[in-house]
């Protein structure tokens, strides 16, 4: 998985659309024995224990001692950091209501005013990195609702504060947690974000994402330019900065120029289900052949192109046809609900037209407790899940295709209460 895994995608703050880091994570880099918790009965360490080692990591890291004490010597944790890991919208709502939270006509509206107050930037940001302007004020409206939330105080969190809460709390990813924090520390040592224009000082998601479109800090560190040409890389309150940033980021990530997302297809009533395994290439020709069209009027320049197909509310709701760039928005963020959401509001913003099939509208969604339960009794049945965290990933996506399947179910990998209660009875 990617470094910027997370970013603060919507939420509702009441029935508006907020800040909301996925917040997932990497496992691959190693806990610093100081902070590792392993998985045995042992308490984990006070947060003020924890904080002390963190202010000695973060000097040992490139961060002078006098801003580490300054920075945390009295940081207190914060309750509802830990508590929004557990509510993740990707992975808790439908996706149809995930979506349509920030695939709005205020959003559309007010995408198509920044497309025309920045058309001059975004032109030469489409020149200089190859990524279309509509994806990039997409993942903007997504990530802060183009800036809109970022001066909200009572919605954004200080960033070190969150990101020490998270190293200290958050013991399964202890290590990421405290790099980003370290990252974040370092940023304000060098005063690389301008906080005299930033009442809250060093603001951003729970997860610690900053700026227009919600960095980390780390991948601040690596892809952040300076397209203003102020001498700052400023994310925090140039949007040109942040747009440029952002594709500067899609392209070292194999953002593929002058090539869309995919599109929404029209299945044939016979299709076979088990063909959306979101995994398997065909070209497009071969997608025609097996009765497969697009929704609406599209010209295909190249047949011979790759697609994968996904069914993200299984055989009753809309299907898609996804083009390499998909996976490169799902870097950004690996949730098939945001990054669906980013390539449906970039079509909107183009001038597309929305969803030609409704989404199940009339199915409820499965509770937390009720997805680790099917992960759980699909394991015990020997469908390989991968973690049982309540999250309908790839791998749990698969594990359903494999068991519908064998059950002689239309394999489409959609977890419903009527499936779940099906896998329940079974001996």
């Amino acid at each position: 998985m990617d470094d910027r895994i997370m970013s603060a995608s919507s939420s509702r703050y009441g029935r508006h659309t907020v800040f909301y880091a996925l917040g997932l994570g990497i496992a691959a880099l190693a806990l610093a024995p100081a902070l590792a918790v392993a998985a045995t009965d042992t308490a984990p360490p006070s947060f003020e224990t924890c904080r002390t080692d963190l202010i000695a990591w973060a000097a040992a890291h490139d961060v002078p001692q006098a801003v580490a004490q300054a920075q945390l010597g009295a940081l207190e944790p914060d309750p509802d950091v830990l508590a929004a890991t557990r509510n993740q919208g990707e992975f808790v709502w439908p996706i149809w209501d995930y979506i349509e939270a920030s695939v709005t006509p205020a959003r559309i509206e007010a995408g198509q005013r920044k497309l025309a107050e920045l058309a001059t930037p975004l032109a030469a940001i489409e020149t200089k990195y190859g990524v279309d302007r509509y994806t990039l004020v997409a993942f903007w409206g997504v990530e802060s609702t183009y800036g809109t939330v970022l001066d909200n105080l009572s919605v954004v969190k200080p960033v070190v504060r969150s990101l020490a809460t998270l190293s200290c709390g958050d013991p399964t990813r202890a290590a990421y947690w405290r790099d980003e924090l370290t990252a974040a520390l370092q940023i304000l040592a060098r005063d690389e974000a301008p906080l005299d224009k930033m009442p809250g000082g060093l603001t951003g998601s729970w997860a610690g994402a900053m700026g227009h479109t919600q960095f980390m800090p780390t991948v601040y560190q690596q892809h952040a330019v300076d397209f203003d040409g102020d001498g700052k890389r400023d994310i925090w309150t140039s949007a040109t900065d942040a747009l440029a940033s952002t594709a500067n980021y899609l392209r070292a990530h194999g953002w593929r120029s002058g090539e869309g997302w995919g599109h929404e297809v029209v299945l044939p009533e016979t299709f076979d289900a088990a063909l959306a395994d979101e995994t398997t290439p065909r070209s497009l020709a071969a997608w025609r052949d097996l009765g497969v069209k697009p929704a609406h009027d599209r010209a295909i320049a190249d047949e011979s192109a790759q697609a994968t197909l996904i069914l993200p509310a299984g055989i009753r709701g809309p299907a898609f046809l996804l083009r390499p760039n998909f996976a490169v928005i799902l870097r950004y963020n690996t949730a098939l609900a945001y990054a669906l959401t980013v390539a449906l509001l970039s079509d909107r913003l183009r001038g597309d037209p929305g969803l030609s099939r409704d989404w199940p509208r009339g199915d409820r969604a499965l509770t937390g407790d009720e997805r680790r339960d099917l992960q759980s009794r699909l394991t015990e049945r020997g469908y390989a899940t991968g973690d049982v965290d309540g999250k309908i990933g790839p791998k749990t996506r698969a594990a359903l295709r494999a068991y519908q399947g064998s059950q002689g179910l239309p394999a489409d990998g959609y977890a419903d209460p009527a499936l779940l209660e099906r896998i329940r009875a079974a001996p």
